[in-house]
């Protein structure tokens, strides 16, 4: 099956991970419908427009399983091995988004259903475009930015953070010639995020999409502009960022940080040619949670990678939503000795990573009760708080007072692992008896009649014959109370615990440092 947008809409319908809408819809409230749906939302009726929107489509972990296809643990590894075995694109002839090509006074931006996210939005705005550019000394390469809808053929774009393309950008504008580049909407999620990776300069992030899909990514050559476009997309735009400069108004936009950014001063971008299906489906990347999920496996194989060259073995790794998938790492480890100070080193030499948590692997990082019983019981602040002053920062944490070129910031690494000198035996977790063994479903319900009839305990059984049982089980191996108890299922609870407290009123047994039951005799001969 070919890895293409309608194929991943296929999956996630055969997953139930969409929902799709009939009812006319106002593309105005796009955007306060998706945040309420478990599931991703196509919205087949949009007043005033003839395509269909999208959204919500990697807006959760499931979902972005289901379009790396493998499960969520197993993304960090097929990313590292697509960056590490890359396949080039090829161009192809044939092209499903060239089923209509409109130019020149056709070109009309408005006929897009580009809805807004926020109220103070300065305007609708593509989402989730990847955008291709090509350097006549670097190369092809490929990124995810927003692009603000200006008039019928002009959108802004945001590369205001140094990035690849503002690098491109830059060297252009030095030459006063326009920068050509392509925008394909509505890609499968491995073209999303790879584009979304942050490659070295000279890199092409698309060779990194052939390498998820073991095979080239199909491009196809461009009808007014000599870059190349998704040759499956549903929708192409072709336009030059205009050799103008960083001096146009753009935004304000909705941040990932779940909070509003300021008014930018981007370059523009001249739509030459808008290309689509016959029965083209816009897709609307949701601000700001569609946007920090895609970042989210980025990061994690990150984390996977540099935790390797410290030789720190990690069982899992959570780049947490609440930390807007940029910011916030939480690693559980196999620890050695130190190897929980030596985590929180490498974790923050990420590049945005701003605060780290390391736990030892008993703990599920992806559960935040869990996770801050870690912090409650393991940490102690002046032994196991790191803080590195003056790092690299992101622009857009809000925290940082505003300045001029690039912020720093402070970093902070916790090791919320048990301290090399604290016996692990402080730490043995609470295990209910029969956990895992019985369930509450086969108690639920009306009692059978035949069951009605009450069970006396038993105690038509020798008191002394089970005391005796316990004497020798004791005599094998030191045993606590429960089992001790399961020695015995077929007796009542109640005769058991007689039976115990029998035994230890005549001084017969006793417990051990451990809190297990043994004979008082053997008791006795440890202590001589």
């Amino acid at each position: 099956m070919a890895a293409n947008f309608r194929d991943y809409l296929q999956t996630l319908r055969k997953h139930d991970e969409l929902t799709e809408i009939s009812k006319p819809v106002d593309l105005r409230n796009i955007a306060a419908l998706v945040p309420q749906s478990e599931k991703a939302l196509l919205f087949n009726n949009v007043r005033g427009y003839s395509m269909p929107v999208v959204s919500g489509l990697l807006q959760s972990r499931n979902r972005l399983a289901l379009g790396m296809g493998v499960e969520y643990g197993g993304i960090e590894a097929k990313l590292r091995s697509a960056m590490d075995h890359p396949i080039k694109p090829r161009i192809v002839k044939q092209a499903p988004v060239k089923e209509v090509v409109l130019t020149k006074n056709k070109v009309d931006l408005y006929r897009l259903p580009v809805p807004i996210f926020s109220v103070m939005d300065g305007g609708p705005m593509i989402t989730g475009a990847v955008v291709i550019a090509v350097d006549p000394e670097y190369g092809m390469n490929a990124g995810m930015y927003r692009l603000m809808l200006k008039e019928k053929n002009i959108t802004g774009i945001d590369i205001v953070t140094p990035n690849n393309l503002r690098r491109y950008a830059e060297r252009a504008l030095q030459k006063k010639k326009p920068l050509p580049i392509s925008m394909s909407i509505g890609v499968h999620p491995y073209e999303m995020i790879a584009s979304t990776f942050k490659a070295a300069l000279g890199e092409n992030e698309l060779a990194y999409a052939g390498g998820l899909r073991r095979k080239p990514l199909a491009l196809a050559e461009g009808e007014t502009i000599p870059v190349p476009c998704i040759a499956d997309a549903e929708i192409v735009l072709e336009g030059e960022i205009l050799p103008e400069g960083w001096v146009q108004p753009e935004g304000p936009f909705s941040e990932i940080s779940r909070l509003m950014g300021s008014l930018h001063r981007n370059p523009r971008v001249k739509i030459k040619a808008i290309m689509h299906r016959r029965d083209p489906i816009y897709y609307a990347l949701h601000m700001p949670w569609e946007n920090i999920w895609m970042s989210a496996p980025i990061y994690e194989a990150a984390a996977f990678r540099v935790l390797r060259e410290a030789g720190v073995t990690a069982t899992a790794i959570n780049v947490t939503p609440g930390g807007c998938c940029h910011w916030h790492i939480v690693a559980a480890i196999k620890k050695q000795p130190g190897d929980g100070k030596n985590a929180i080193l490498a974790l923050l030499s990420i590049a945005d990573i701003k605060h780290v948590v390391v736990t030892d692997d008993d703990i599920d990082i992806f559960d935040p009760v869990d996770l801050e019983w870690a912090l409650a019981t393991r940490v102690q602040a002046d032994r196991d708080v790191i803080v590195v002053p003056n790092a690299r920062s992101k622009p857009l944490d809000p925290s940082l007072p505003p300045t001029e070129g690039i912020p720093t910031t402070a970093k902070m690494g916790i090791d919320a692992t048990i301290p090399e000198n604290v016996p692990r035996e402080r730490y043995k977790r609470i295990v209910y008896v029969n956990e895992g063994k019985v369930q509450l479903k086969d108690y639920l319900g009306p009692l059978a009649e035949s069951a009605r009839q009450m069970v006396n305990p038993s105690t038509a059984r020798d008191a002394g014959s089970v005391e005796q049982k316990i004497l020798d089980s004791l005599s094998k191996s030191h045993r606590f109370f429960a089992e001790i108890l399961g020695l015995f299922p077929r007796e009542d609870f109640g005769a058991i615990a007689r039976a115990i407290g029998e035994l230890t009123s005549a001084g017969k047994i006793t417990q051990d440092s451990d809190g297990k039951y043994q004979p008082a005799a053997e008791g006795l001969s440890q202590t001589r």
